[in-house]
This record gives C-alpha cells, structure tokens and sequence, in this order.
C-alpha cells in the first residue's frame, strides 16, 4: 500500500487540487507482531507518513476504541492534517464517509485513492459501487487464503450473507455449485472473476491478475490474500505494475 500511495501523492500533485486518502478498515495505526516485541505502522500511519502527504484523510473502523486510539495518534502526531473519523462499519455508514469527500468542480479537481483491508470478506460491492462514482482508485485485500477457502462450505449456506455482499449477487451459490460448469475454477477464482467483471461494469479498467502475498509453512508456499488493484485511468495501473516490482509474492507491499 505505501509504495502505491506513495507514487500516487508524488506523481499526482500540482495535477489535483485535492488528493484524499480513504481507509475504511483503518485500525489504530499501529500493530505488534505476533510472538514478539516488535511495533509497526499499519495502513493508516503508512499514509500520513509519506513525504508528499494526502489533501484529506477519512479514517473508519467499527472498532471504536481502536479508531479512538487512532484519532489520538493523529492528532498528537499529525495535528496540521485534514482528517475525518468516521466510528462504525463502513458498509453502513457510506453516506457520512461519501460526505467527507471534497466535492468535484471544473475549478477543483478531486483525486481518490481507497484502500479496503478488511480480516475476511467484509467489504459489500455496494459500499465500493458508492465509491466509484467519483474518480477513485481502489487498492482491496481479498482474504482468498486466510477466509475463502477456509469458510466455502459456511458461504454456501443460504443463512451465511458474506459472499452475497461481497459480489452484491445473491444468485452466485446458483452460479457457482449449479447451472454453470466451474469444474475448472476454484471457489477462489470465482470470487475473484465475478469481483474483476463487477469493477468493468462500472468503468474500470480490466484486470488479468490480482497479486497473490503468500507464506512459507514447512517448507510449502502457502495464500494468505490477494491484492487487487482497480483504477479507471491506464496510468493507475502503471504505477500498480511498478509498485509490484517492489515484492515478489512473499514479501509485504506496504
């Protein structure tokens, strides 16, 4: 995310009057690594660390007390920043997050980048197709490794909404065990296919590969997620490729 953004601030400013940062999973800003000492930035201080910074930030998560902390973290760290925080779940309150967003004039150009990083598959398509309307780059961790494959069975059942909000289709257990042969396609590669024609419709440019971030357990590569990347300009997608000449497939991008 952070080699992304910041290509996008450097290459982008003097071209927008405003370049806004979206984090609609944003935590608190920081993170200890499991079964150590160490403390890093996460998504949202990567952001409001980079050497050309943003225009605006508007922070959500439905974690108050984390959010809390983040606020507390920007404002003592930050204080001359122009940040909104945004307490509950972003698919729920899109309207307040859509109203932070500075408003688009032939006089004020607005420039959007959002990164979605959500544990599992929270994220609706209806909160992104909000969105979209506006210019907005999207950078969307999809947990293919760590929920998807894992949870195929609890999303099969017609109780079980998470895959429902994710492509907004409720049709796709139909699509995927039923009338359409998938004999070729994992259940990932559904979910990923389906997400990729989704942003075409809505004007995005297409994508042929998400950038898969793996781990070594006992020797075996292992998926946790993907990352997928949506812009609706050509140039989008070329500071996207450079970003990914960052890491190979086991390396952290952020």
């Amino acid at each position: 995310m952070g080699h992304y953004a910041d290509l996008f601030t450097t290459t982008m400013k003097g071209k927008w009057d405003k370049l806004v940062y979206i984090d609609l999973f944003s935590s608190s800003g920081y993170a200890k690594i499991e079964n150590t000492d160490k403390i890093i930035k996460t998504s949202s201080m990567i952001a409001l660390s980079l050497p050309t910074p943003f225009t605006n930030y508007i922070f959500c998560d439905e974690n108050e007390s984390l959010i809390s902390a983040l606020e507390t973290r920007v404002r003592r760290d930050f204080p001359n920043v122009n940040a909104a925080y945004v307490k509950g779940d972003c698919n729920n309150n899109i309207n307040e997050i859509l109203k932070y967003i500075p408003s688009y004039s032939k006089t004020s150009g607005v420039l959007t980048f959002c990164f979605v990083d959500p544990f599992a598959l929270e994220i609706h398509f209806k909160t992104l197709q909000h969105l979209a309307k506006l210019r907005v780059d999207f950078l969307i961790l999809i947990a293919t490794g760590m929920a998807a494959k894992r949870n195929k069975e609890n999303y099969k059942r017609d109780t079980n909404s998470t895959i429902d909000n994710f492509l907004d289709n409720t049709n796709w257990r139909t699509e995927y065990f039923g009338e359409i042969d998938t004999s070729n396609e994992s259940f990932t590669q559904f979910i990923t296919n389906r997400l990729k024609n989704k942003f075409v419709q809505l004007g995005y440019q297409k994508v042929e590969d998400f950038h898969p971030v793996r781990y070594r357990l006992k020797g075996k590569s292992v998926l946790l997620y993907h990352l997928a990347f949506f812009s609706k300009n050509e140039r989008g997608n070329k500071f996207w490729d450079i970003t990914k000449s960052y890491a190979n497939e086991q390396t952290s991008m952020f």
